[in-house]
């Protein structure tokens, strides 16, 4: 499927471990020709961690993207009414976004984009990373999978011994589940 000038918003929360890993994505998306719209939640824009300080990943993910991010729920709602993205990619996704997303609530720049996006009827694609994905997320999880327009990356256990509730997408899969998404079907989780 040809992807080229496709626009993905990609959206990032704070699971700042796969941090790096969205910028390996941000660059696949980009040569593949997709147009990607930098989005970023309050605690990735501000905090800094031992996987990245926030002003360099932000540095990074904007000279990727050619574009500023979209850092506040102002900036954000106009996503949807300005038909901004053909595609939505909230990767990684924490047990906290899936929660707010599940209950339709809107207090960061993420989750007001995902809201102003499905207003349009289009596709929003979620990459899990939480390390309660298999306990007390499971039911957002769940839950979400039953919505229209809401399809997720492959995931699998983190860390089966160490961390036996965690669950992380395979951001290796996310350029498969934007095409599966696009045709209206979700790409096989398991």
């Amino acid at each position: 499927m040809e992807l080229k000038g496709l626009k993905v918003g990609l959206a990032v929360t704070g699971s700042f471990c796969t941090l790096s890993k969205v910028i390996n994505l941000a660059k696949d998306l980009v040569n593949c020709g997709i147009d990607v719209y930098p989005i970023v939640s309050d605690n990735v824009y501000k905090t800094d961690t031992r996987f990245y300080k926030a002003k360099d990943f932000i540095k990074e993910f904007e000279e990727i993207t050619k574009k500023q991010v979209i850092k506040s729920i102002v900036e954000a709602e106009s996503v949807g009414p300005k038909k901004l993205v053909d595609i939505m990619l909230v990767a990684p996704c924490t047990g906290n976004t899936l929660a707010k997303l599940n209950l339709g609530i809107t207090d960061t720049a993420v989750t007001m984009a995902v809201k102003s996006h499905l207003r349009n009827l289009k596709p929003v694609i979620i990459g899990v990373s939480t390390n309660d994905g298999l306990s007390n997320s499971y039911k957002n999880i769940a839950s979400l999978n039953n919505y229209k327009n809401i399809y997720f990356i492959p995931y699998a256990q983190d860390n089966y011994e160490a961390k036996p509730n965690s669950l992380v997408a395979d951001f290796s899969k996310a350029i498969e589940t934007i095409e599966k998404a696009l045709d209206n079907k979700q790409i096989k989780i398991t």
